[in-house]
């Protein structure tokens, strides 16, 4: 597959709330096509599964 394509295919995990199998399609696209635009969305991905908000654990 190409590195758009595993791009496409990461879009569609995530839209479906799948993180991690689209961090997986995401880090493939970016090792075939280091420009991809997967580096971003990978990114974003990565962000929002380090959020922590403590007010939300501790009412």
């Amino acid at each position: 597959m190409s590195a758009e394509e595993w791009y496409l295919k990461g879009n569609a995990f995530r839209k479906e709330s799948k993180w991690h199998e689209a961090i997986n399609c995401y880090i493939k696209a970016i090792e075939l096509d280091p420009d991809s635009p997967a580096v971003e969305a990978k990114r974003m991905l990565d962000d929002i599964m380090a959020f922590y908000c403590k007010d939300m654990y501790n009412p």
